[in-house]
């Protein structure tokens, strides 16, 4: 049986209603999850490992959407995925993100990095879904005033559409042997500044700009949140990740997977 986990969010709500036949679809909140005839609904958080090994029971392959950004989320996914092994699942299809390494300017990068050297190192059979920045949440980094802001630079980011990400995972879901060991680097098909980026969204008729923050504007601009300090630090490093060229790469790897060319942003903007 294939399980899918995040059911009631945006990504593994998509891939729930590609997938057909019997699945079990994992959630934290039952009257959340998508209704699809054919799935069976198991709630459990990821940090309740008990109910995470009760909910994966009888698993064959397991699509493992990341847990919400937190400072418990490595401790989270180190219990889903002791979890997982103890229920006997037979492959583990991770979302992680472009760029994961311990040194990722990109501060939750080094968080998927953590998470996937857990993975290797429990000895489940896995697939690394490795996604660049989604391009369905670029027009919500606008501000009321129409500007987005950050210090990006003239860096590019390669970002992906969420649709491309869930076609490329049912694909895998499908037929794990076939992606056993394998890490999948997720992206557009082209490389955009954030000038670029706003254009793009101008053009779609959501007006925007893009103004270039020095690293210590871009953490004043967002005091008002008055967030804590760690997300404060992955807002700005999405930014300068960018600015690094860490989210530059193009991969062929969503046509290789869905068989069809990766959707570019102003496809996506027009639909």
């Amino acid at each position: 049986m294939i399980v899918v986990t995040g059911a009631s969010g945006r990504l593994g709500g998509r891939v729930a209603r590609l997938l057909d036949g019997p699945m079990r679809l994992v959630v934290r909140d039952a009257a959340r999850a998508p209704s699809i005839a054919s799935a069976e609904v198991a709630v459990a958080s990821y940090a309740d490992g008990e109910a995470v090994r009760r909910a994966l029971s009888g698993a064959g392959t397991v699509l493992m959407v990341s847990a919400a950004e937190t400072p418990s989320r490595v401790a989270e996914h180190t219990s889903f995925v002791d979890a997982a092994a103890a229920a006997g699942v037979g492959h583990l299809v991770y979302i992680s993100f472009a760029g994961a390494s311990p040194g990722a300017t990109f501060t939750l990068a080094r968080d998927h990095w953590a998470t996937e050297q857990h993975i290797r190192a429990s000895g489940l059979p896995f697939t690394f879904l490795r996604d660049n920045l989604y391009a369905d949440f670029l027009p919500f980094m606008v501000g009321a005033d129409g500007v987005i802001r950050g210090p990006a630079g003239d860096g590019r980011a390669a970002v992906v559409a969420q649709d491309d990400i869930a076609e490329a995972a049912v694909t895998v879901l499908r037929d794990p042997a076939a992606h056993a060991g394998r890490t999948y680097t997720l992206t557009g098909p082209e490389a955009l500044t954030m000038t670029e980026i706003a254009a793009t969204l101008t053009a779609a008729g959501r007006p925007a700009r893009f103004h270039d923050e020095t690293i210590a504007e871009a953490y004043e601009s967002r005091r008002a949140y008055q967030a804590p300090d760690w997300q404060l630090d992955a807002w700005v490093s999405t930014y300068t990740a960018i600015a690094a060229g860490e989210l530059a790469e193009v991969t062929r790897d969503v046509p290789e997977l869905t068989g069809r060319p990766a959707t570019s942003l102003a496809e996506l903007l027009t639909r």
